[in-house]
């Protein structure tokens, strides 16, 4: 039975995820995303069968929820400390709906034999990877744009994508949009 590497992602404005993409600040090391790749995960499933997909489909058009608004607030490095994975924009704190909406995603995936993700849930749109750069190198672009403001974004659908990786970068595929009421 064949499986597909799956995640729940809230997508995100052309016109946001572009001028994102202009944001690239040119730092040695740092590889900026294409737009088409830049996304709010809600939940990363890992590689799903299909059996499981099928159900896991089900439980997500079921989840009931009302849009939200949501804004993109102040560039940031994963880990904390050390070198840099990858530089992301925040959505600022509390946000009460975001939190619900990742805890409905949740539940949908352990109804549908899934293995819940344990990790804490700290949402973000990956904008870069880096690659042997160090944190120093970061500190001055990360402190001068801590409060950017990349705008609202009016959160009316979320999706299931399938992921396949490439020499490239990943390649995602929409597989389920789910709307708001």
């Amino acid at each position: 039975m064949s499986a597909k590497r799956l995640f729940v992602s809230i997508e995100l404005p052309p016109s946001v995820r572009q001028r994102l993409a202009e944001f690239d600040p040119q730092l040695r090391g740092v590889r900026w995303l294409p737009p088409e790749q830049m996304h709010l995960t809600l939940s990363f499933l890992g590689d799903v069968p299909e059996d499981v997909e099928e159900r896991l489909k089900k439980n997500l058009s079921a989840i009931e929820w009302k849009a939200f608004f949501l804004p993109l607030i102040g560039f940031g490095a994963f880990p904390g400390k050390g070198r840099p994975n990858v530089i992301w924009i925040g959505v600022g704190t509390g946000h009460p709906h975001l939190f619900q909406l990742h805890k409905r995603v949740q539940e949908a995936a352990l109804a549908a034999g899934l293995e819940p993700d344990l990790r804490v849930f700290h949402p973000h749109v990956t904008v870069a990877r880096c690659r042997d750069v160090s944190s120093e190198a970061n500190r001055p672009f990360l402190k001068a744009h801590a409060s950017f403001d990349a705008g609202m974004i009016h959160v009316e659908s979320f999706c299931l994508n399938s992921s396949e990786l490439t020499p490239t970068g990943s390649v995602y595929t929409r597989e389920l949009i789910v709307s708001s009421l």
